[in-house]
């Protein structure tokens, strides 16, 4: 549905190239002036309704010819003649459902579906659709990047309370941690980012539908609207950009237990809770609980977590979680099941975990981090014969195209690289391709190489092959580690057992005789921040003796990766 409101703001080039396609203007008196009416005389103008659309083009150039006095009197006369003529038609029932023509639309208002949707409208003027179940924004913005960075930084706050008392503050022992109050201002500042999200889009010029869409037709979208009512919508370009979402292991009583989408729920924290994974969404928010006080018990299948990053970040980071006290049950089978005994929030929720072998443990939250499967379900992707791998995920090819012609697919919903900046870079690069010019026929996201961050406690950073990978693609001959263990100077004051709990590691794993970096890898305080600069060397191809000749910034737990011997 294209809202008049949408057109405002846009440049004047853009306003040109969208205008003759429209096919359909939802007239609002509050927007409507904003159009130019001059040379419509000859356009027909149609009203959106869901039973179908109404020809306006002699509601239209008999409310020209009225002698109003002023423009706006003119609007308000044609805004209230279309108003009453679509009523009839609805009334009437006379006209067919229509379906809604765009140039793209972007199924999924996330971080990759909104970057792709504004490059195609705000660079190129492509008439585009966004169609979104949720809160505009996303994984990240609702219950990812955003509220995790938050909570995080919630939690290192606690830690460098603790770190004040040996730099010589007095700090009470019997700190409050108000976390509803703490909840309540992230909330509101995701709220905010979802108001930004639709901001954007509409200065863009992008229509946004809220309702959950399936295939009818190879390239006709069906939206089932929030009030139950349906639309239709086609264009020569679809992109599926509908994300992923938590998955729960199939075990009686798995329900009691939340996600890392019911973290974000919480209003009390818990004083005992079990998290049962070990990836990063794991890692990162039992990390977030230790590090406030809570009871925290790991349970992960092998010996180590974070498995698929470098040996020496799977090792360093088990050791130091079990360090500062969170419990960490190795080689776990599972759950036989999940008992309520008390419903409730913090405290007052009681569970009780039946392990295979009889034995039991009560906790006060369960969470499940166990891994995500991609949204596709009520997508009908057999509708246009999209295909699917095993695990569910959309096959795409190196320009996010699927199976099938004009039908694109980014984000988590591939199962490539499932990181927002990604995302975002993969729907800016097809929307170039897909609207732009020759010289954008094959542009496309490199995913070598890109640079992410754990935001557990302390952060990991990371760019580029493991050292296993490396040797299996180099071979054992061609490889050379430099390998460095310290404790940053943040930490020169604890106690020496406390030192030992607050390790800083790096290594650098390089390639061939010239010693090309080919994987960094950082875990300590401040790498979160460290690893852009460092991402941006790699990527470019930097040397052992590119990084040796920067001179060092002194002192800093970064120049150690600029002086390794």
């Amino acid at each position: 549905m294209r809202t008049c409101s949408s057109l405002r703001s846009l440049p004047a080039q853009v306003l040109k190239n969208r205008l003759p396609h429209c096919t359909s203007l939802f007239v609002r008196s509050s927007s409507i002036a904003a159009v130019s009416l001059q040379n419509l005389g000859s356009r027909s103008i149609a009203t959106a309704s869901h039973s179908g659309f109404v020809n306006h083009r002699n509601v239209l150039a008999a409310s020209l010819r009225q002698p109003t006095s002023t423009p706006i009197a003119r609007l308000t006369s044609l805004t209230r003649q279309f108003s009453s003529t679509s009523a009839t038609a609805d009334s009437n029932k006379m006209a067919p459902v229509e379906v809604q023509q765009y140039d793209y639309i972007v199924l999924g208002g996330g971080s990759g579906g909104s970057g792709s949707g504004r490059r195609a409208a705000g660079w190129y003027g492509a008439k585009t659709l966004i169609v979104e179940s949720g809160r505009s924004g996303g994984t990240c913005v609702n219950v990812g990047c955003v509220p995790k960075k938050m909570t995080w930084n919630f939690a290192s706050i606690n830690e460098n309370l603790h770190a004040a008392k040996h730099y010589g503050y007095t700090v009470p022992s019997d700190v409050n941690i108000d976390y509803r109050y703490f909840k309540e201002r992230r909330d509101a500042t995701i709220e905010r980012l979802n108001g930004v999200y639709e901001r954007n889009w509409g200065r863009e010029g992008i229509d946004l539908v809220h309702g959950r869409a399936g295939f009818v037709e190879p390239k006709v979208i069906e939206v089932t609207l929030e009030d139950g009512s349906k639309a239709r919508y086609t264009a020569p370009h679809i992109l599926i950009a509908t994300g992923g979402r938590p998955s729960i292991p199939d075990i009686k009583g798995a329900e009691h237990g939340i996600t890392s989408d019911g973290f974000f729920e919480i209003e009390e924290l818990p004083p005992k809770v079990a998290v049962v994974g070990a990836g990063y969404i794991a890692v990162e928010l039992a990390g977030v609980m230790g590090a406030v006080g809570v009871e925290t018990h790991m349970y992960i299948r092998g010996q180590e977590f974070l498995r698929k990053f470098d040996p020496m970040i799977s090792k360093t980071m088990t050791e130091r979680y079990e360090s500062v006290g969170i419990h960490v049950h190795k080689g776990h089978q599972g759950f036989k099941e999940v008992q309520l005994l008390r419903d409730g929030k913090g405290k007052d929720k009681l569970l009780k975990l039946i392990h295979h072998d009889g034995s039991e443990t009560e906790v006060n939250e369960l969470l499940w981090a166990v891994g995500r499967v991609p949204e596709v379900e009520d997508l009908h992707l057999d509708v246009p014969g999209v295909k699917l791998n095993e695990n569910g995920h959309v096959v795409v090819d190196e320009f996010q195209n699927t199976s099938v012609d004009g039908v694109y697919a980014i984000g988590d919903v591939t199962g490539q690289a499932e990181l927002t900046p990604v995302a975002i870079a993969a729907g800016r690069q097809l929307g170039n391709r897909i609207f732009g010019g020759p010289e954008f026929k094959t542009a496309k996201l490199s995913y070598d190489n890109i640079p992410t961050v754990v935001f557990s406690h302390p952060e990991v950073g990371t760019v580029g092959l493991t050292e296993p990978e490396a040797r299996e693609k180099y071979g054992d001959d061609q490889i050379k580690v430099y390998h460095t263990r310290f404790t940053a100077m943040y930490y020169d004051l604890y106690p020496a057992e406390e030192k030992k709990q607050n390790p800083t590691e790096f290594k650098l794993i390089c390639a061939g005789p010239d010693e090309k970096v080919v994987g960094l890898h950082i875990l300590g305080l401040g790498c979160g921040e460290m690893l852009q600069g460092f991402g941006v060397a790699v990527k470019m191809g930097a040397t052992k003796k590119d990084f040796d000749s920067c001179v060092a910034i002194h002192p800093t737990s970064a120049e150690e990766l600029v002086t390794l011997r």
